[in-house]
């Protein structure tokens, strides 16, 4: 096993080659590597940095879906449990979308506690990704049925790490009121 330093440095990298030239969803299409980075630096603050896989799991937690990245990869690189808390935040993309997200939220409440804590991350940085000012139409849109969907996911995740579910209710608590402020 890699030393602490060297496991999430390594994460990152990784992270940041395998999505080079992705953008995100929202924030004037802002690179997707910031939303990584956002996702790991929150399982780092709100565990104090004292679980070094959650974090690079964190970093890599997009990268089975969104790249040809495998899990026996991950494993080999990283550990066990970086690969299998990757696994366990990819979605089956074969399924309909609709489907995606009601699988997600029946699964929520039976993921590993270290999952569940991605999970959650995970939401709060897209959510707030969605926060815009001045939304168009289809931005208010987008954000009213992201954030909503991700209370039902997230109600199955609670109850492990109480900054966590803080910052996510202070994050929902943001959009609903950007939601106010535009009519939405």
């Amino acid at each position: 096993m890699l030393p602490a330093i060297r496991l999430i440095s390594e994460a990152a990298d990784l992270a940041a080659r395998r999505h080079n030239g992705m953008a995100r969803k929202g924030r004037g299409s802002e690179p997707y590597i910031n939303h990584l980075a956002e996702v790991a630096n929150l399982l780092a603050q709100v565990t104090d940095g004292t679980d070094a896989e959650l974090v690079a799991a964190g970093w890599l937690h997009d990268s089975i879906v969104d790249t040809e990245t495998t899990r026996e990869e991950l494993a080999q690189k990283f550990s066990d449990r970086v690969a299998s808390l990757v696994v366990e935040c990819t979605d089956d993309m074969s399924l309909p979308k609709a489907a995606r997200r009601q699988k997600q939220i029946e699964d929520a409440p039976h993921e590993s506690a270290s999952a569940k804590l991605i999970k959650i991350a995970d939401k709060v940085s897209n959510i707030g990704a969605r926060i815009v000012p001045r939304p168009s139409k289809d931005e208010r849109d987008d954000l009213a049925d992201y954030a909503a969907w991700a209370e039902k996911v997230v109600a199955g995740c609670r109850g492990i790490n109480p900054r966590l579910d803080r910052i996510f209710d202070d994050t929902i608590a943001r959009a609903r009121a950007a939601l106010a402020e535009t009519g939405g």
